[in-house]
């Protein structure tokens, strides 16, 4: 009698893991969409207070360019929600879900550079120290770290073979078994 070895993986067909990864991915959205949307409509507020027009030119450029790549975040981050309704039905979901992906990877960079962007401004008109930007360095190493080290270690860490959620360019890996769910 031979000894069946342990489960790996989902056994599921390509539709099916296209199915599951976008409600992940949705969640995931969700998630950073609220933030990001919160900080947008704060930023948007802030040329409109009577401080703003006594503040240094180079406090309003770090300004400006906070709101843009928050308007930026904001875009790439509603993105994976348009890209869905567009496309839906037309039997492309796993190519949908590999384009969301990157979608939700670059509106995380550009949230990852709007809120270090508005901690700058923040700490330089609330300190005008000289240790700002050793401060803004520890946050954005904090960020790096929790947002993209530590998933990436742990995907490196306990990955053993080929990725099943994949989501690079190119086809989809094929699913196991002759009738995609692992049964021959």
């Amino acid at each position: 009698m031979k000894e069946e070895e342990p489960r790996r993986g989902r056994h599921e067909t390509e539709e099916e893991r296209a199915d599951r990864m976008w409600v992940e991915l949705i969640q995931e959205v969700r998630v950073a969409q609220t933030g990001v949307q919160i900080l947008f409509g704060f930023l948007l507020t802030v040329v409109f207070q009577p401080k703003y027009a006594t503040l240094p030119h180079a406090d309003q450029v770090i300004y400006i360019v906070t709101v843009v790549l928050g308007a930026c975040a904001t875009g790439a981050l509603v993105g994976p929600v348009s890209l869905h309704r567009l496309v839906s039905g037309r039997r492309i979901k796993p190519q949908t879900v590999r384009l969301a992906a990157r979608m939700t990877l670059v509106g995380l960079v550009l949230l990852l550079a709007t809120m270090t962007s508005a901690l700058l401004l923040i700490l330089r008109v609330a300190t005008r120290g000289g240790y700002v930007p050793y401060l803004l360095a520890a946050v954005v190493l904090w960020y790096l770290v929790c947002w993209f080290g530590l998933p990436l270690w742990a995907r490196h860490r306990h990955t053993t073979g080929p990725a099943t959620d994949h989501l690079g360019p190119g086809p989809s890996p094929p699913a196991p078994g002759a009738d995609g769910r692992g049964h021959r």
